[in-house]
């Protein structure tokens, strides 16, 4: 007698490919996997990256980005899709394009229902490599982030987006207010390289604080801040812990908090390649 087959949720990462592994697609992709969501993708440009610096990036041409979308929304549409690295305003401009033809019925098929979308603003690397086109960002506000269901900026593009500098859990709220405000979606904050979590941290006190803010519901989410971690891909993972979430039909504040602690797990489990440290994402010591 054959056993019923398990069936899994669909979930979609449209972002830039780490050759490193421990950001990006392939963040996106292990994320997925480990909170049982199947992953599908759609590459926006190549990267010649390790956990140190970003050497190259090749944006992906739009006939081949759009034709990756159009080749997973035919066979496997997902119930949650995420953004990572867009890159350039070509690449957002033809994300922007095929949700608003997809989704206003206009493949013959009838007026769809767009899944949540998360949006992850990646701007600057880490090591200060710009990851998106300054040409990008008019687009990417005006266009993309009135799709989003979700926002999840970190402390220097909360900054961007609010047009204020944060320094305090407080004016981590106010910005993600503001930002909901100009652009129409939920925000989340996210807190780790607050000034005075840094000062904590010699202390083993600190506590990595987000700020979520949705219109109606606000909290913080906090987690000890785990010390002598390098953080490469846990933006990426932050957000796609939060997009699986929202795969397997949980709301957007209960993905929020499972997002918090994926992350959270995945940096305390982390694990040693060669000179640096990579996040965990399946767990276990």
């Amino acid at each position: 007698m054959q056993t019923a087959r398990k069936t899994f949720p669909i979930a979609l990462t449209i972002a830039g490919s780490d050759s490193g592994g421990g950001a990006g697609i392939q963040a996106d992709l292990k994320t997925f996997a480990a909170l049982g969501v199947h992953g599908t993708s759609a590459i926006t440009c190549l990267t010649a990256q390790n956990p140190r610096r970003v050497l190259d990036i090749e944006s992906c041409s739009p006939k081949m980005l759009r034709q990756q979308m159009e080749a997973v929304f035919a066979e496997l549409p997902p119930q949650a899709i995420k953004t990572g690295m867009l890159y350039s305003a070509e690449n957002i401009s033809v994300i922007v394009n095929f949700f608003t033809r997809y989704f206003r019925g206009t493949h013959g098929r009838g007026r769809k229902t767009r899944p949540p979308l998360i949006v992850d603003p990646i701007l600057v690397a880490t090591s200060g490599t710009r990851l998106l086109e300054p040409k990008a960002l008019k687009i990417f506000c005006e266009k993309l982030l009135p799709l989003a269901t979700l926002v999840t900026p970190n402390l220097s593009e909360a900054e961007i987006l609010g047009g204020e500098t944060i320094s305090s859990v407080e004016e981590m709220m106010a910005a993600a207010q503001k930002i909901h405000t100009r652009f129409g979606c939920a925000v989340l904050v996210k807190g780790g390289h607050l000034p005075d979590v840094q000062a904590e941290i010699t202390l083993d006190t600190g506590y990595a604080t987000d700020a979520f803010f949705d219109g109606r519901d606000e909290f913080l989410l906090s987690a000890p801040y785990v010390k002598n971690t390098r953080t490469h891909g846990t933006g990426c993972t932050y957000s796609a812990a939060i997009c699986a979430a929202l795969a397997t039909g949980k709301n957007l504040p209960q993905a929020v908090q499972i997002g918090k602690k994926f992350v959270t797990d995945a940096i305390s489990n982390s694990y040693k390649l060669r000179k640096h440290l990579g996040l965990n994402h399946f767990g276990g010591e």
